[in-house]
């Protein structure tokens, strides 16, 4: 993972120096079917990856990614190289907007993105404990006891609701498919950092409007697609209750590195860079 943060840290600051070539995705059957593309300039090589969604099916995302024009190609697993892309950038944001004492993490969702969220933000601070709330007690179980071995100087915890996993927590991490949002505003402590992953169609929610409102700063990985796919960006400056000129984008926020306060938000809908820098990272291991 820690390698995965720095090959997607990377890659976002090629984004935004102009490296990539990147097609807005195509998206078929109301997100049932994604193609997303990327070629990167200075490298000559390419990535295309095809994605099959079925959110009622485990794992619900099955694909692959094709990575190409230098030696041979490498044919990778598409879930596998998501979650770890979709952890990774969540990393990076963490990384550049949390505080670097935070250490009380609150997950909400249990499902195939969530252990790499929680390996993520430990790549990147020194995680103290992990409240774990899902819809599915059980999955929550599951996943806290694995993860405790596998950290086993973090203590973690099955939340039993939202409002109990969000009481102490320096950063937050949503990864469902929610379709209304999480938490109301209220829940979440005056100092915070948000991670939204889960929701990709403009159906989607995870995020209340009023955190989108009066965050300090909203930082998305592409403005287009945020605007395209990410349900609450959309319905908040529909709202007018966020400006799209205030919306920065990862790679120029690591480019000049904001000054930060109180709640901070990232909502990544991912883009076909990721995926580029975990690919790259797989070809460089097996040569």
């Amino acid at each position: 993972m820690r390698d995965a943060v720095e090959a997607v840290r990377d890659a976002f600051d090629g984004l935004a120096a102009g490296h990539f070539t990147q097609p807005e995705r195509l998206v078929f059957g109301d997100g049932r079917v994604l193609v997303m593309t990327a070629y990167h300039e200075p490298s000559g090589t390419g990535v295309v990856k095809t994605l099959g969604v079925q959110l009622d099916r485990d794992p619900a995302i099955l694909g692959t990614v094709v990575w190409t024009g230098a030696g041979e190609p490498l044919v990778a697993d598409a879930t596998a190289v998501t979650t770890l892309r979709t952890g990774a950038v969540t990393g990076v944001a963490t990384d550049l907007l949390a505080p670097p004492s935070a250490g009380h993490l609150a997950l909400l969702g249990s499902g195939a993105q969530a252990a790499d969220q929680v390996r993520a933000i430990a790549a990147v601070r020194e995680l103290r404990e992990v409240a774990i709330h899902s819809r599915t007690t059980g999955n929550a179980r599951a996943l806290s006891e694995r993860l405790g071995t596998e950290f086993p100087a973090v203590s973690f915890r099955v939340a039993e609701s939202v409002e109990d996993a969000l009481a102490d927590a320096e950063i937050v991490n949503c990864a469902t498919s929610s379709e209304t949002p999480l938490f109301a505003l209220s829940a979440l402590p005056q100092n915070v950092h948000v991670n939204a992953i889960g929701s990709f169609r403009p159906s989607m929610r995870e995020l209340p409007g009023e955190l989108l409102a009066t965050a300090s700063i909203v930082v998305v990985d592409q403005i287009g697609a945020a605007l395209e796919e990410a349900g609450e960006v959309i319905k908040a400056v529909e709202d007018g209750v966020l400006d799209r000129g205030s919306i920065v984008e990862l790679g120029a926020a690591l480019r000049e590195p904001p000054a930060v306060s109180g709640r901070t938000v990232f909502k990544s809908v991912g883009v076909a860079a990721q995926d580029w820098a975990i690919a790259r990272s797989l070809a460089a291991y097996e040569e």
